[in-house]
C-alpha cells in the first residue's frame, strides 16, 4: 500500500485540503468510465488519483464562486 503524506499532496496542490478535493473529484470522474472487472489487483481509484496528483499528472483550475444576487 502506498502512503501519501500531506506534504507531498501540498507540494503539488498548494495545500493538503485542496489536494484531497482535487484527487477526490478526479476519482469520481474516473469512476464513470467502464473498467475491466477481470483484473483482481487493480489499485483503488483514490490511490490512482493521488498518484496522478503527486506525480504532476493532474492539472486543475479554481473557479470563483458566483455572487448571490438578492
Amino acid at each position: 500500500m502506498q502512503i501519501f503524506t500531506p506534504l507531498e499532496v501540498a507540494e503539488k496542490a498548494g495545500n493538503k485540503y485542496l489536494g484531497v478535493l482535487v484527487a477526490a473529484k478526479f476519482a469520481r470522474f474516473v469512476n464513470e468510465f467502464p473498467r475491466d472487472r477481470s483484473v483482481d489487483h487493480e489499485k483503488k481509484l483514490t490511490t490512482l488519483s493521488l498518484e496522478e496528483l503527486t506525480e504532476g499528472g493532474l492539472t486543475y483550475r479554481l473557479l470563483k464562486r458566483r455572487s448571490q444576487d438578492l
